[in-house]
């Protein structure tokens, strides 16, 4: 006859249909419940013999296993209040807890309330009961609180979207986004744009994500220039007063009971108005203990409790947090646009956020990829998206930004941001290794932290090191002299010697298991005792033999074995090294200024880099002549090419010197002062054209004896380019020496500014696992502060080693099936052909990706690549299956007078 509805739970937040909690102090519990039933019934007070209590339950131990309920407190039983409200009668339960097991995101501790409802004779005759978590949410100046402790929100936009059922919700798919947030050091997210399904929020409850959950309104696209025409925004009429506010009361009576709440949105990107004030203030009076975020109007409006912008730059947050006049913290709504390879400056924003008071965090836009199967042609399922399906409109890729694959793998960034977010920092101070625990909750007893000493590359040692269970929000310091690696580290002889600290799980947790990595540094250590390189003596070198035909050199040890190179006389360039009968390099290496753009390259339609580049024919550049060319006989090993070669946009090469009709008879009538002076005439009209766009490359090549190459340039580009892609070389090389190995950033794919996740080490892997299958093609693949490369044969052991010049910083590398023209003509990864060769890039400057937003160039100033000149060369060297790149790289070659 009578159905228990369960009000909220206010300061325990919970759960099930409605119950109203409140937690006041001493920890008093006031649990609010409706009873519905027949109207005439509740009207004529038939509900006297009628009561209610509630029994408040501890279910879970400190492990998250089920055990036998205790009972934390006991509601007393109270009659039913007969004053009618609709269909419902209402009753007020008390009583106190004893020291709460509180909830946060770092312990996600929750209790069962069962609430009955009995009869005259004690008989229960229905019952409720859900899950509820005690926690309070308040703010003192520039700060969020959790429990009195201003948490750092680590967070991140969420969509529902399954690769295969859309916006149907699955609960694996939910668990697994859950599960790989927390292990990913996330720990909260964004309902955007809207209410989600009831399962995510028990899922937040017991896993630990706080959440700020969104009411279901935008009018983004709806309202005409909404900032300049305000009375045009629905927010501004009364007409839609009532339907703005049921979202926001739909949205808080369904889901008030859930501890992971700690904010209610009052929807997105809907302008500002009164309609928007009605719903803060309805909201404000039922539910006093949460806050209220919004971000239209501008993120500082009455209507939200923290400085909530999106996209905004770092230095701009800052100058927020540091305004005196603004009391609110400073927490992004949305920030690091993750569309392709992106997420570029990350870093920054989290050096502000650790550092600056006021600045509470933030969340990525977005979690997953939204493409979904579709069958192709070729009978393969595929990432479909924005108009694949013959949907009108649509908008294009903007669908695809996130930090995950729709099937859930993660994609490189996802690595930047649990580095970024890690809750355990690890920094060298003053000859100190600083421990940071960032936790607001949890000391460190449930870490292991162990080290590892590496030199050029080889791991020398590896250890635990005995750390205290370091209290939260306090740091602890090792004396870098007395660690346990510090005899090791001053016995080294090195050039490099790099520190690696890391934390993990000692016990498993819901979300992962032990060894589950926590937190990681890598540091940079002082060389105690720097290698000494073996010099490498040009005297006891073979010696070279020099052919010459049609315009093509072929250089190769006296004895006509194991390698040859060919020189293009014409172009300047190397054309071929052959090494034991394979081709390890052709086509190069080329000075190379061009990348295949990536989704943030093409923002900003006219403004873009993508536009810019293309403006200045940067994807058209070919090379267009070659002046000066000189080759040396500097000993009977030792041979000294130099070229100055031109590379322009395709359709601007000069004309070839005109000859007149009278020596076209007689090819030796040209005479060598007309030659003078059509040269002249040709270069001065390439000056001309230099100040418009182009290149111009003084290109050296030192030839030693055992086969060493030191290829040398310098680089003069245009004035009127803007920004470059890269300043580097391109060549390609035979599929068939397709294991790379390198010494440098990795294992995954890194960039200038998204690094700070890699570490610098010796990896090897297949070329095709350097590909980053993006579901637009674009840049990929490429691995930062590289000091030395190597492309082998996995069956005859030949191959080519690239060693950055001993004048040049190390390089950005790449190494592809697929060539930058390719990844830049598929508009999805299955479209891709693979080439006949390996293309292979080393930069020796490379543009930041960006990610502040996908619209607007947005690379930071300090990784742009200016238009002025470069210098760089780069050590070549054959390799054979018995050569080892660690030892080449140890020696150094002859300096040459």
């Amino acid at each position: 006859m009578f159905n228990i509805l369960m009000l909220s739970v206010a300061g325990i937040p919970c759960m099930v249909r409605n119950i109203v909690l409140k937690l006041m102090e001493p920890f008093n519990i006031q649990v609010e419940v409706a009873v519905e039933g027949p109207r005439e019934m509740i009207a004529d007070n038939m509900l006297s013999q009628y009561t209610t209590e509630a029994v408040l339950f501890e279910n879970f131990d400190d492990e998250g296993d089920f055990k036998m309920p205790s009972e934390a407190a006991h509601l007393q039983p109270q009659g039913l209040d007969s004053a009618l409200i609709g269909c419902h009668a209402h009753t007020i339960l008390k009583a106190q807890l004893q020291r709460p097991k509180l909830w946060s995101a770092e312990h996600p501790n929750l209790y069962t309330i069962v609430v009955l409802l009995k009869d005259s004779s004690g008989a229960v005759i229905d019952c409720e009961a859900c899950r509820v978590g005690v926690r309070q949410i308040s703010t003192r100046p520039k700060e969020l609180l959790v429990n009195g402790e201003p948490v750092v929100i680590r967070g991140v936009n969420r969509h529902e979207h399954h690769p295969r059922l859309g916006k149907t919700n699955v609960e694996a798919c939910m668990i697994k986004d859950v599960t790989l947030m927390k292990q990913h050091n996330i720990n909260a997210v964004r309902n955007s744009h809207y209410p989600m399904h009831p399962r995510w929020y028990e899922l937040c409850d017991l896993f630990g994500l706080y959440m700020v959950d969104e009411a279901n309104l935008e009018t983004h696209g709806f309202d005409p220039e909404p900032w300049t025409w305000p009375e045009r925004q629905l927010t501004f009429d009364p007409k839609w007063a009532n339907a703005y506010l049921q979202r926001m009361i739909n949205m808080v009576e369904r889901d008030k009971n859930h501890a992971s709440i700690i904010f209610w949105s009052l929807g997105n990107e809907a302008g500002y108005g009164p309609n928007h004030q009605a719903m803060a203030g309805w909201t404000r009076g039922r539910d006093p203990t949460r806050l209220l975020h919004y971000e239209g109007g501008g993120a500082r409006t009455v209507s939200t409790d923290v400085v909530c912008p999106m996209y905004t730059r770092v230095w701009d947050i800052v100058k927020i947090a540091q305004d005196p006049s603004e009391t609110r913290p400073v927490i992004l709504c949305e920030y690091s646009h993750a569309m392709g390879n992106s997420n570029g400056n990350f870093q920054a924003y989290w050096d502000a956020i650790d550092g600056i008071h006021g600045l509470q965090g933030g969340f990525i836009w977005d979690w997953a990829d939204q493409g979904l199967l579709k069958q192709g042609q070729d009978g393969v399922k595929h990432w479909a998206y924005g108009g694949d399906f013959g949907d009108v409109p649509h908008d294009l890729n903007f669908c695809l930004n996130g930090l995950i694959w729709p099937d859930r793998n993660p994609h490189p960034a996802l690595h930047e941001v649990k580095h970024a977010y890690q809750p355990i920092g690890i920094s060298l101070k003053d000859d100190n290794i600083e421990i940071w625990n960032k936790n607001f909750f949890t000391s460190l007893d449930y870490v292991k932290f162990t080290w590892s000493l590496s030199a050029d590359g080889a791991v020398l040692e590896r250890g635990i090191i005995d750390v205290p269970a370091i209290e939260p929000s306090k740091k602890h310091r090792i004396k870098l002299n007395s660690g346990p690696w510090a005899s090791r580290w001053q016995q080294t002889e090195a050039n490099e010697v790099f520190l690696d600290i890391t934390a993990s799980l000692s016990e498993p947790t819901r979300w992962a298991d032990a060894g589950h990595l926590l937190a990681s540094e890598q540091i940079e250590l002082p060389a105690c005792k720097p290698a000494q390189r073996q010099l490498l003596s040009t005297s006891s070198m073979p010696a070279l033999s020099v052919e010459e035909s049609a315009g093509i050199i072929k250089i190769k040890p006296a004895g006509g074995e194991g390698w040859e190179i060919q020189i293009d006389k014409k172009r300047g360039l190397l054309s071929s090294w052959q090494v034991d009968g394979t081709c390890v390099l052709s086509d190069g290496p080329l000075p190379c200024f061009w990348r295949a753009p990536t989704d943030n390259d093409k923002g900003g339609s006219a403004l873009s880099y993508l536009s810019q580049w293309k403006a200045c024919g940067l994807d058209t550049l070919t090379q267009t002549g070659c002046e000066d060319f000189e080759m040396v006989r500097v000993s009977d090993n030792v041979f000294l090419v130099k070229a100055v070669i031109f590379i322009e946009p395709k359709g601007e090469e000069p004309p070839p010197p005109e000859i007149s009709e009278s020596q076209t008879g007689d090819i030796d009538k040209v005479t060598e002062e007309s030659i003078k002076t059509q040269v002249a005439e040709m270069k001065e009209e390439r000056a001309q054209r230099e100040t418009l766009t182009g290149f111009k490359i003084k290109v050296q090549y030192r030839m030693f004896g055992d086969g060493n190459v030191v290829a040398s340039y310098d680089v003069k580009p245009s004035s009127r380019i803007s920004t470059l892609p890269r300043v580097g070389v391109q060549f390609n090389v035979d599929k068939e020496c397709s294991k790379v190995e390198w010494y440098g950033r990795g294992p995954f794919e890194c960039y200038p500014d998204r690094k700070s996740s890699a570490r610098v080490g010796n990896y090897i892997k297949d070329v095709k696992d350097l590909h980053v299958p993006y579901i637009v093609p674009g840049e990929n693949g490429g691995r930062a502060d590289v000091r030395w490369v190597a492309l082998k044969s996995m069956t005859k052991g030949v191959g080519i080693l690239a060693i950055h010049g001993e004048d040049s910083p190390s390089m950005q590398m790449s190494a592809s099936f697929y060539t930058s023209q390719e990844l830049d003509r598929a508009t999805h990864e299955e479209q891709l052909q693979p080439g006949e060769k390996i293309e292979v890039h080393l930069d020796h400057k490379h543009m930041g990706i960006g990610g502040d937003d996908s619209w607007t160039p947005c690379v930071h100033p300090q990784y742009l690549v200016p238009p002025q000149s470069y210098q760089f060369s780069i050590r070549f060297c054959p390799l054979t299956r018995q050569s080892s790149p660690l030892k080449i790289c140890q020696t150094q070659l002859e300096k040459m007078s």
